[in-house]
């Protein structure tokens, strides 16, 4: 097909005027071609536990499916721990601690860009906080929290569960990584916002409040939410203290059994927890990208 223009005829790309049964007939072809890539290389993934010397080992002892199962529904009458109830520890610790990261990670940001004299003290204090307990592995912090605090004999404090103490140390270490993401959210806001909300005669705390921190909040929530991704993993090493939860249960039942399937298992109760908000949080970067190149 050709188009008669002043300067003569123009003949147009074919993919211009092609029928919407082509595109999806390409659209089919990809989708296809996606599928069959992906098909080899997971079926080449599981080819070598078939072909690879010790295979039928790893097998038994990772993937035997008698086990997983035994691992996930547990037997308390041998002394066995259910990974699958082990779980449920995790996701309480998971739940506590977000809520309370969320609160000490926004005060100490707040603390840290206040202005006033006064407050010069805790500024400082929160500077040092950040910057220990980020420069800290966790791994040492759970030690540490959860054989000091019950060396401290102060009662109540030092009478709780290894679970407790384990949700402490995740609370003190990522309230450090969270109040610097708040930090970063809030000084990329404009400056024309804050000088325009003083001009009206708000209050800086006002500002804050009202002007300044829901524009931050939206800008942080995907890294905030991959944060809270490495927090609902990082609930597993509460196991170094003897904590029953998802990751101690697979180790109790390695050493009744001498099989790791139970590593798998929790493995898998794991990604089943953290995948669904990994593609949540893909998906709210994806929506804030697009929202910020509407114009481009």
């Amino acid at each position: 097909m050709s188009l008669e223009t002043d300067g003569g005829s123009f003949e147009p790309p074919p993919s211009l005027f092609a029928p919407p049964l082509r595109r999806l007939l390409v659209g089919r072809r990809a989708l296809w071609a996606s599928a069959l890539s992906s098909a080899l290389i997971l079926g080449g993934l599981v080819a070598v536990f078939y072909v690879a010397p010790g295979g039928a080992s790893v097998r038994y002892f990772f993937f035997n499916p008698h086990m997983m199962w035994l691992a996930f529904i547990g037997d308390p009458a041998n002394g066995i721990s259910s990974v699958g109830l082990g779980l449920l520890t995790n996701i309480w610790m998971f739940l506590v601690a977000e809520a309370l990261v969320l609160v000490f990670g926004l005060l100490i940001a707040w603390t840290r860009i206040s202005r006033s004299p006064v407050l010069f003290p805790f500024r400082l204090l929160a500077t040092l906080y950040t910057d220990i307990f980020r420069g800290i592995p966790i791994l040492l912090v759970v030690f540490m929290v959860g054989f000091g605090l019950p060396g401290l004999r102060l009662g109540f404090i030092s009478n709780q569960s290894l679970a407790v103490y384990g949700c402490v140390a995740l609370v003190v270490t990522y309230s450090a990584y969270v109040a610097e993401v708040f930090r970063a959210g809030i000084y990329s806001v404009p400056n024309g916002q804050l000088l325009a909300a003083r001009s009206l005669g708000l209050t800086y705390a006002t500002t804050m409040r009202r002007v300044i921190l829901p524009q931050a909040v939206r800008t942080v929530i995907p890294p905030l939410l991959n944060d809270f991704i490495s927090l609902q993993k990082d609930t597993a090493l509460v196991s170094v203290l003897g904590a029953v939860e998802a990751t101690q249960a697979a180790n109790i039942f390695q050493s009744a059994n001498f099989n790791s399937s139970g590593y798998v298992v929790a493995s898998l109760l794991f990604l089943i927890m953290t995948i669904p908000m990994t593609r949540f949080t893909d998906h709210l970067i994806a929506r804030d990208r697009n929202r910020r190149l509407a114009g481009a």
